[in-house]
């Protein structure tokens, strides 16, 4: 088992991103690595260009009769 450099993830954390100590320590250490840029190797980091892409490969549209109560998102068939 791997120990956790708890002094090295602080520094990082609070020292060099400014989070709160509150803030801090309420994060995952997976979320504290993607807000210091720390990335997976071979792992692309989520950007707005690949968001729009896969907003673009995959839209959602609504459907309802027009009464907002029982409107819902549905996914559209990939290709359609």
């Amino acid at each position: 088992m791997t120990r956790m450099d708890w002094p090295g993830l602080m520094r990082v954390g609070i020292g060099q991103l400014g989070l709160a100590p509150e803030a801090f320590w309420r994060l995952t250490p997976a979320e504290l690595q993607i807000l210091a840029g720390l990335g997976q190797a071979g792992h692309a980091m989520f950007t707005r260009a690949r968001l729009e892409a896969l907003i673009g490969a995959f839209p959602d549209s609504m459907k309802g009769d027009g009464d907002d109560r029982d409107r819902q998102f549905v996914r559209k068939a990939h290709g359609a």
